[in-house]
């Protein structure tokens, strides 16, 4: 699995994939959101959750250069893989 066809597989494919194969990493809040990071295979998805509708409103691959990164990499040491 590649970062490229991970991102086009649908909304219920990601959760599946992630739920069979990802490893839950962190946590944290951002912007009404909870958002999972999840390391999958050799590269890192972001899982955001919204708590006010009760679902699962996006899964994306997370963009290393996105400022959100500074709240992973305070609370843990990301591995640099990509």
């Amino acid at each position: 699995m590649s970062p490229p066809i991970f991102a086009g597989l649908s909304l219920q494919d990601k959760i599946n994939l992630l739920y069979r194969e990802g490893t839950f990493i962190v946590a944290i809040r951002y912007y009404g959101y909870k958002i999972n990071l999840y390391l999958l295979k050799n590269f890192y998805v972001e899982v955001f959750y919204n708590h006010k509708r009760d679902e699962i409103e996006k899964i994306e691959l997370m963009e290393r250069s996105h400022k959100r990164m500074k709240f992973y990499t305070d609370q843990i040491r990301l591995p640099e893989f990509c």
